[in-house]
């Protein structure tokens, strides 16, 4: 099993994925149970938009995957935007499990465009994100 502290450059209380479920050429599945750590929200709910930071994490994890495939260390990335983020909920409740995945719509050396998805219990997440990993 592929540990995602092991795939992406974020350290401690700041890896929100829990688990890498799948992966391909194409793109990244992981999951995560909703923390009410105080971190992104409180003990009963984090807000819906924390969405993006998981999302971004796994197209990061997905960069991740990639690297070390080709024997190349982890590389920091940025998200430079989100489009069409769109959501059935205003947050989630903390306990939630909450699937994501992520597909390669278009990528280069340094720039890249995900469909991102969020799905669990009564959740329904959609988006587009823009991002930007600087050469070596």
């Amino acid at each position: 099993m592929i540990e995602v502290a092991d795939l992406i450059p974020h350290t401690g209380d700041m890896v929100l994925l829990d688990r890498i479920v799948d992966h391909d050429d194409q793109g990244l599945t992981a999951e995560l149970m909703v923390r009410g750590d105080g971190l992104l929200g409180d003990d009963e709910t984090v807000p819906a938009w924390a969405g993006i930071e998981y999302m971004a994490q796994a197209v990061a994890a997905y960069a991740g995957v990639m690297a070390k495939q080709a024997n190349e260390p982890i590389r920091l990335g940025f998200l430079l935007g989100t489009r069409r983020y769109s959501s059935n909920v205003a947050a989630f409740k903390v306990g939630t499990m909450l699937m994501i995945r992520v597909e390669k719509i278009i990528q280069d050396d340094n720039l890249g465009v995900f469909d991102c998805r969020i799905l669990g219990d009564g959740v329904e997440i959609v988006a587009n994100l823009n991002v930007y990993q600087p050469p070596f």
